[in-house]
């Protein structure tokens, strides 16, 4: 069986490096490692969505398949006064996203091993990030958008990317069906990011 960055444990070998960036104007370090989602840099589609996404400072946000963790650790520079939540099933990552809040100085973040929202239940966040794993399949990806409308309160808004060329439009027509409405919020470099207020 082929082995992918969303399988809970990883058998690759480990081979940790480091990435540093600038991404919303702050520099960051993340360690990453074999058997996870873009090990040798951060995604073109994660990026855009970074830097597209809007946080208030006291949202409770989620980050849903954090992989090692840039998504989220931005979010919880713009949520200062809020609270994070990263979650994947791959153990390797929220390892290393463990690791990454605690060298980038993040102290409103904390990392949930397990598989999409059960990681977090009894949580209403104002805000779900998620470069989604299309590899999953559109089941895996669908029933994200299905179960995120649950856990956002009212006028909370899922923040999704993806690859123009791997269904970027038919999961806007996806989130629209759950959500009654979705915008395409930015788009640069083959992706999407979509966004859906509840």
């Amino acid at each position: 069986m082929v082995e992918h960055y969303y399988s809970p444990k990883p058998a690759v070998p480990r081979r940790e490096r480091e990435i540093r960036c600038i991404l919303r104007g702050r520099e960051y370090l993340f360690v990453t490692d074999s058997g996870v989602f873009s090990k040798s840099r951060i995604d073109p589609g994660t990026e855009l969505l970074i830097e597209a996404m809007t946080i208030s400072p006291s949202d409770i946000v989620l980050d849903l398949g954090c992989g090692y963790g840039p998504i989220g650790i931005v979010a919880a520079g713009l949520a200062g006064n809020g609270r994070v939540y990263l979650v994947d099933v791959n153990e390797r990552a929220c390892e290393l996203a463990r690791g990454n809040i605690e060298r980038n100085g993040v102290m409103n973040a904390e990392v949930r091993c397990g598989e999409g929202f059960s990681a977090v239940n009894g949580i209403v966040f104002d805000a779900i990030l998620s470069n989604p794993p299309i590899r999953a399949g559109k089941a895996v990806v669908y029933g994200m958008v299905e179960e995120a409308a649950e856990h956002l309160r009212p006028g909370g808004r899922l923040w999704m990317v993806a690859r123009t060329k791997q269904g970027a439009r038919s999961l806007r027509v996806r989130i629209e069906e759950i959500f009654g409405n979705a915008r395409e919020v930015e788009k640069g470099g083959g992706y999407r990011v979509i966004c859906a207020e509840k």
